[in-house]
């Protein structure tokens, strides 16, 4: 019997070992199985991983750089600015500053980097460059000291102290210059930070402008989006899909094709200013070439993505709050306000967002129906690229325009929050 007993206990703790040595490598199996699946669906968004990152995040983290570094100077004329550390800023530098400029200009005129001095300088100082070329020339046939006299014969500019002062203060590859320059801003020759001349301040009216026009866009096809993404919301099917189907279509023209139908659209002798004409009008409206017409033709560009977003919360708003606010007495215009309005911001406040952001970055639109008066940043940005070849100031305005953006998102997420962000 007391065999029995203990062949029995023997069984039963051979059969829980072997549960238990079942249960761990079932626990370790899972384990691997849940490996597997999140390397196999790391595996599938990797290609868009690696998209996103060399289409926006290098593109976006070269602009940033670009903004605050510039080694023209620091490259290129290293030792005069290791002989201008001493210096004091008061009077010219003396004898050895000269000879460790005439060594950098040398160097410069050998790999013909002359040019690219005086672009840097005559960001600092208008109308330098060809004097910094010119003084390059001159450097590279000197022959023997005292070298301050003889580059004080070649340029005037060598006897204006701020010539030196701007000098040292390009120095540093890491520079504040163009990011000052976006808001009209400089240093002066002791380093601090002052508005630059009235006649050179334009980047701020020109950052408020495309701040106006984009709120005056966003403003305006909210007034005219509404109405419809209600009517799209609430009408019966058949004549939700005719509307839709107009919303649509202009939203599937390319951006050019519209812009340049409005082109047409605003000319003096267009259709609006012959329509105008005929109901009364004696001089035709001032449309094209205007802030009226590039705001009317970003306000229809813009219409849909303004609307859809506020269509498609609508759509998930139940009639009933608005029959139960009626039956608690609430009139039409009070059950409006208090019930299904506050409900429609989520797409109020996304479709808001997304207009606003894109409206800043208009390019085409202001260039082909908007005058020399009403370019925006985009503009701006062009022509430092493709005309002026200045990444720098480039790269700031892009800058500038990114913290708006991201400004934006801040205020949504607090007033509305980002994760109620619906877009379609």
């Amino acid at each position: 019997m007391a065999a029995n007993v203990r062949d029995r206990l023997m069984a039963q703790t051979a059969t829980v070992s072997a549960t238990v040595h079942d249960g761990g490598s079932l626990r370790q199996q899972l384990a691997h199985a849940e490996r597997d699946g999140h390397f196999r669906a790391l595996g599938l968004i990797a290609p868009l991983l690696l998209f996103l990152l060399l289409s926006f995040a290098v593109p976006i983290t070269m602009m940033l750089s670009r903004s605050v570094y510039d080694p023209s100077i620091a490259n290129n004329l290293p030792r005069t600015l290791a002989a201008l550390q001493g210096w004091d800023g008061k009077a010219i530098p003396d004898e050895p500053v000269f000879a460790a400029l005439v060594a950098d200009l040398k160097e410069a005129q050998a790999n013909n980097l002359g040019p690219q001095i005086g672009k840097r300088m005559n960001y600092e100082i208008s109308g330098i460059r060809s004097e910094i070329i010119s003084s390059t020339s001159a450097a590279a046939d000197l022959t023997a000291p005292p070298y301050k006299d003889q580059m004080l014969a070649a340029s005037d500019i060598w006897n204006d102290t701020t010539t030196w002062a701007k000098i040292k203060q390009a120095g540093p590859a890491i520079t504040p210059f163009y990011l000052l320059s976006a808001f009209d801003l400089q240093r002066d020759d002791a380093g601090s930070v002052v508005a630059v001349d009235p006649d050179r301040a334009v980047y701020v009216e020109i950052l408020a402008r495309t701040f106006l026009i984009s709120l005056t866009v966003t403003v305006l096809t909210l007034l005219l989006g509404y109405p419809v993404a209600y009517m799209l919301a609430n009408s019966p099917v058949w004549l939700a899909n005719i509307l839709m189907l107009l919303v649509l279509i202009p939203f599937w023209t390319s951006l050019l094709v519209r812009t340049t139908a409005w082109y047409v659209l605003l000319q003096d002798n267009g259709p609006i200013n012959n329509l105008a004409h005929l109901i009364g009008f004696s001089a035709p409206l001032k449309l094209i070439f205007s802030r009226a017409g590039t705001i009317i033709a970003m306000t229809h560009i813009q219409l849909p993505f303004t609307l859809l977003p506020i269509y498609s919360v609508m759509k998930g708003i139940s009639p009933s709050y608005m029959r139960a606010a009626r039956s608690l007495g609430g009139g039409p215009v009070y059950s409006f306000a208090r019930v299904y309005f506050p409900l429609t911001l989520p797409g109020i406040g996304a479709g808001c967002l997304l207009t606003f952001i894109l409206s800043l970055g208009y390019y085409i639109t202001p260039a082909l129906v908007g005058g020399a008066a009403d370019q925006m940043v985009s503009g701006i940005i062009a022509d430092a690229l493709n005309s002026e070849n200045n990444w720098g100031k480039a790269c700031a305005l892009g800058t500038v325009l990114l913290a708006a953006t991201l400004v934006m998102f801040y205020i949504y997420n607090r007033v509305v929050g980002i994760d109620k962000v619906k877009l379609g």
